[in-house]
């Protein structure tokens, strides 16, 4: 969604620079709407957070997510 929001300002400068080279109010108000809905849209996407990643990243050591690193300490027990 971030990549349509970026796109939606670059088409909102580009209106921009067409309303100032004619001096058309219309092209200056097409400029406004594209700038509010990417506003909009940045908006709702920093509301629902990040994105979650696609697939996990597998640990270096093989395990998965619920993988407990083994002790690095020995314990002597009583007999």
């Amino acid at each position: 969604m971030l990549v349509l929001t970026l796109v939606m300002a670059a088409v909102g400068f580009a209106l921009l620079v067409v309303a100032l080279m004619t001096g058309s109010v219309a092209w200056a108000w097409g400029c406004i709407v594209v700038c509010v809905i990417g506003a909009v849209l940045l908006l709702v996407s920093s509301l629902r957070g990040p994105a979650p990643a696609t697939s996990p990243r597998p640990s270096p050591r093989g395990g998965g997510p619920d993988h407990e690193d083994p002790p690095t300490e020995r314990f002597d027990r009583p007999e």
